[in-house]
Protein backbone atom coordinates (compact mmCIF):
# COMPACT_ATOMS: atom_id res chain seq x y z
CA UNK A 1 0.00 0.00 0.00
CA UNK A 2 3.16 2.65 1.00
CA UNK A 3 4.65 1.84 -2.83
CA UNK A 4 1.28 2.47 -4.34
CA UNK A 5 1.01 5.45 -2.58
CA UNK A 6 4.46 6.77 -3.34
CA UNK A 7 3.77 5.81 -6.78
CA UNK A 8 0.77 8.25 -7.15
CA UNK A 9 2.74 10.33 -5.56
CA UNK A 10 5.46 10.22 -8.18
CA UNK A 11 3.18 10.51 -11.38
CA UNK A 12 1.63 13.91 -9.75
CA UNK A 13 5.28 15.35 -9.57
CA UNK A 14 5.77 14.16 -12.78
CA UNK A 15 2.77 15.51 -14.40
CA UNK A 16 3.47 18.92 -12.18
CA UNK A 17 6.73 19.09 -13.67
CA UNK A 18 5.44 18.24 -17.55
CA UNK A 19 2.94 21.09 -17.24
CA UNK A 20 5.56 23.28 -15.44
CA UNK A 21 8.01 22.44 -18.69
CA UNK A 22 5.42 23.05 -21.26
CA UNK A 23 4.30 26.23 -19.62
CA UNK A 24 7.48 27.76 -19.77
CA UNK A 25 8.28 26.89 -23.24
CA UNK A 26 5.27 28.91 -24.11
CA UNK A 27 6.23 31.78 -21.85
CA UNK A 28 9.67 31.57 -24.05
CA UNK A 29 8.20 31.21 -27.66
CA UNK A 30 5.96 33.80 -26.66
CA UNK A 31 9.00 36.29 -25.44
CA UNK A 32 10.82 35.21 -28.52
CA UNK A 33 8.15 36.52 -30.65
CA UNK A 34 7.66 39.67 -28.99
CA UNK A 35 11.58 40.21 -29.60
CA UNK A 36 11.37 39.34 -33.14
CA UNK A 37 8.36 41.76 -34.05
CA UNK A 38 10.82 45.13 -32.37
CA UNK A 39 13.96 44.24 -34.29
CA UNK A 40 11.49 44.90 -37.76
CA UNK A 41 10.74 48.33 -36.36
CA UNK A 42 11.21 51.32 -38.07
CA UNK A 43 11.53 54.97 -37.43
CA UNK A 44 9.03 57.03 -36.05
CA UNK A 45 7.35 59.50 -38.26
CA UNK A 46 7.86 62.80 -37.26
CA UNK A 47 5.47 65.96 -37.40
CA UNK A 48 7.28 67.86 -39.66
CA UNK A 49 7.58 64.68 -42.39
CA UNK A 50 3.90 64.10 -41.80
CA UNK A 51 3.33 67.70 -42.88
CA UNK A 52 2.96 67.32 -46.43
CA UNK A 53 -0.16 65.36 -46.28
CA UNK A 54 -1.52 63.21 -49.06
CA UNK A 55 -5.37 62.92 -50.26
CA UNK A 56 -6.97 60.16 -49.73
CA UNK A 57 -10.44 57.63 -49.64
CA UNK A 58 -12.48 59.50 -47.19
CA UNK A 59 -11.19 62.61 -46.69
CA UNK A 60 -13.97 65.95 -47.13
CA UNK A 61 -12.74 68.75 -49.63
CA UNK A 62 -13.06 72.30 -50.41
CA UNK A 63 -12.65 73.14 -53.54
CA UNK A 64 -13.27 76.65 -54.67
CA UNK A 65 -12.83 77.55 -58.28
CA UNK A 66 -12.11 81.56 -58.07
CA UNK A 67 -14.82 83.54 -60.22
CA UNK A 68 -16.83 80.16 -60.56
CA UNK A 69 -19.19 80.28 -57.23
CA UNK A 70 -21.39 77.33 -58.75
CA UNK A 71 -18.55 74.52 -59.54
CA UNK A 72 -17.09 75.63 -55.92
CA UNK A 73 -18.31 72.88 -53.35
CA UNK A 74 -17.39 71.02 -50.57
CA UNK A 75 -16.37 66.88 -51.95
CA UNK A 76 -15.94 63.16 -50.75
CA UNK A 77 -13.05 61.56 -51.62
CA UNK A 78 -14.96 58.11 -52.78
CA UNK A 79 -12.98 54.81 -52.00
CA UNK A 80 -11.21 54.92 -55.54
CA UNK A 81 -9.98 57.70 -54.59
CA UNK A 82 -11.81 60.17 -56.83
CA UNK A 83 -13.83 63.11 -56.62
CA UNK A 84 -16.82 63.74 -58.84
CA UNK A 85 -16.80 67.59 -59.78
CA UNK A 86 -19.19 69.38 -62.40
CA UNK A 87 -19.27 69.51 -66.17
CA UNK A 88 -15.36 67.49 -65.76
CA UNK A 89 -16.55 64.42 -64.11
CA UNK A 90 -14.67 62.13 -61.48
CA UNK A 91 -10.76 63.60 -61.18
CA UNK A 92 -7.96 61.52 -58.70
CA UNK A 93 -7.72 63.24 -55.62
CA UNK A 94 -5.46 60.20 -54.47
CA UNK A 95 -2.29 60.76 -53.37
CA UNK A 96 -2.14 64.53 -54.37
CA UNK A 97 -1.47 67.52 -52.25
CA UNK A 98 -4.14 70.07 -52.00
CA UNK A 99 -1.86 72.31 -53.77
CA UNK A 100 -0.93 69.24 -57.08
CA UNK A 101 -5.43 68.80 -56.75
CA UNK A 102 -6.08 72.57 -57.01
CA UNK A 103 -4.01 72.35 -60.26
CA UNK A 104 -5.21 68.82 -61.51
CA UNK A 105 -9.02 70.81 -61.11
CA UNK A 106 -7.71 73.64 -62.87
CA UNK A 107 -6.34 71.51 -66.04
CA UNK A 108 -9.21 69.29 -65.87
CA UNK A 109 -11.81 72.65 -66.59
CA UNK A 110 -8.95 74.17 -69.38
CA UNK A 111 -8.60 70.75 -70.97
CA UNK A 112 -12.68 70.50 -71.13
CA UNK A 113 -12.57 74.08 -72.75
CA UNK A 114 -15.07 74.67 -69.88
CA UNK A 115 -12.64 77.72 -68.36
CA UNK A 116 -9.95 79.56 -70.08
CA UNK A 117 -7.46 80.17 -67.27
CA UNK A 118 -9.06 78.56 -63.93
CA UNK A 119 -7.09 78.75 -60.54
CA UNK A 120 -8.73 76.13 -58.24
CA UNK A 121 -8.09 75.99 -54.37
CA UNK A 122 -8.30 73.22 -52.22
CA UNK A 123 -8.60 73.30 -48.44
CA UNK A 124 -9.36 69.36 -46.15
CA UNK A 125 -12.24 69.50 -44.27
CA UNK A 126 -12.36 66.27 -42.28
CA UNK A 127 -9.10 63.88 -42.61
CA UNK A 128 -10.31 60.20 -42.71
CA UNK A 129 -10.16 59.16 -39.40
CA UNK A 130 -7.28 56.64 -37.45
CA UNK A 131 -7.43 53.61 -35.54
CA UNK A 132 -6.49 52.13 -32.26
CA UNK A 133 -6.55 48.69 -31.50
CA UNK A 134 -4.83 46.37 -29.01
CA UNK A 135 -4.41 46.67 -25.58
CA UNK A 136 -6.06 50.30 -24.84
CA UNK A 137 -9.22 51.28 -22.89
CA UNK A 138 -11.12 52.81 -25.82
CA UNK A 139 -10.39 50.70 -29.29
CA UNK A 140 -11.57 51.73 -31.74
CA UNK A 141 -11.66 54.68 -34.97
CA UNK A 142 -11.26 58.49 -34.36
CA UNK A 143 -11.19 61.65 -35.75
CA UNK A 144 -7.57 62.37 -36.94
CA UNK A 145 -6.17 66.24 -35.73
CA UNK A 146 -3.66 67.72 -37.62
CA UNK A 147 -0.30 67.37 -35.70
CA UNK A 148 -1.36 64.47 -33.80
CA UNK A 149 1.78 62.22 -31.68
CA UNK A 150 1.04 58.95 -31.28
CA UNK A 151 0.97 59.15 -27.38
CA UNK A 152 -2.28 61.73 -28.22
CA UNK A 153 -3.60 58.81 -30.02
CA UNK A 154 -3.19 56.46 -27.68
CA UNK A 155 -4.95 58.94 -24.88
CA UNK A 156 -7.82 59.62 -27.34
CA UNK A 157 -8.12 55.75 -26.84
CA UNK A 158 -8.41 56.38 -23.25
CA UNK A 159 -4.92 55.03 -22.21
CA UNK A 160 -3.28 51.95 -21.86
CA UNK A 161 -4.67 48.90 -20.02
CA UNK A 162 -2.43 47.36 -17.41
CA UNK A 163 -1.27 44.74 -19.71
CA UNK A 164 0.09 47.44 -22.76
CA UNK A 165 3.65 47.71 -23.61
CA UNK A 166 4.56 51.41 -23.56
CA UNK A 167 7.61 51.50 -25.27
CA UNK A 168 6.66 50.58 -28.75
CA UNK A 169 3.68 50.18 -31.29
CA UNK A 170 2.55 48.10 -34.34
CA UNK A 171 1.39 50.92 -36.74
CA UNK A 172 -0.10 49.85 -40.64
CA UNK A 173 -0.28 53.27 -43.03
CA UNK A 174 -3.11 53.89 -44.84
CA UNK A 175 -2.35 52.46 -48.04
CA UNK A 176 0.38 49.38 -46.72
CA UNK A 177 -0.06 46.32 -46.04
CA UNK A 178 2.78 45.93 -44.05
CA UNK A 179 3.20 46.78 -40.04
CA UNK A 180 5.84 48.59 -38.59
CA UNK A 181 6.83 48.59 -34.81
CA UNK A 182 8.09 51.90 -34.37
CA UNK A 183 9.19 53.39 -30.90
CA UNK A 184 7.15 55.81 -29.13
CA UNK A 185 9.26 58.76 -28.53
CA UNK A 186 8.12 61.96 -28.90
CA UNK A 187 7.30 63.85 -31.90
CA UNK A 188 6.53 60.08 -33.38
CA UNK A 189 3.67 61.66 -35.74
CA UNK A 190 0.00 59.82 -36.38
CA UNK A 191 -1.20 59.84 -40.16
CA UNK A 192 -4.46 59.80 -41.56
CA UNK A 193 -5.63 56.48 -42.11
CA UNK A 194 -2.98 54.80 -39.80
CA UNK A 195 -3.62 51.70 -37.54
CA UNK A 196 -2.13 51.65 -34.07
CA UNK A 197 -2.07 48.44 -32.59
CA UNK A 198 -0.52 48.41 -28.71
CA UNK A 199 0.96 45.68 -27.76
CA UNK A 200 0.39 43.46 -24.20
CA UNK A 201 3.64 43.41 -22.73
CA UNK A 202 5.62 39.86 -20.78
CA UNK A 203 5.24 40.09 -17.71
Amino acid sequence: MGDGCCQGLSLEVLRSMIRSIHLSALALAAFALGACTTVQGGEPISLAQAGEYRIGPGDDLRIAIYGEPNLSAEYHVSPAGKIAMPLVGDINAQGLTVSELGKAVAEAYKAGKFLTNPVAAVDILNYRPFFVLGEVNSPGSYPYVPGMTMQQAVATAKGYTYRARKSVVVVTHWGQGAETTVRLEPGAAVLPGDTIRVLERHF
